[in-house]
């Protein structure tokens, strides 16, 4: 099975957690800070969303930085997955 996203959607997978801190102290799981950059997995077509058009700037592949607990968590054959408007990603990682 695959994602496909519907107009200004975007499916993307976050990056794993630090597992420690800069100085080498190993992190709990509840200690760990959601991380923000996820990797783009499929993108929507864009088109007309609340009477506007919308044009799509991310694609697949791109490293992109997202808000914090945006976005709807979908777990799919295992893994897990969050779909986000566009405008949740504020920058892409180059």
């Amino acid at each position: 099975m695959r994602i496909e996203p519907l107009l200004d959607k975007v499916v993307v997978q976050l990056q794993e957690a630090e597992e420690a801190t800069k100085s080498g102290i190993l992190l709990a799981n509840s200690a760990k800070e959601k991380p923000q950059i996820a990797s783009v997995l499929a993108v929507g077509p864009g088109g007309m969303v609340d009477g506007k058009q919308v044009d799509m700037y991310v694609k697949p592949g791109d490293k992109v930085i997202a808000t914090k607990y945006s976005g709807t968590e979908v777990k799919l054959e295992g893994q897990e997955y969050i779909i986000v408007k566009q405008s949740d990603i504020l920058a892409v990682v180059k």
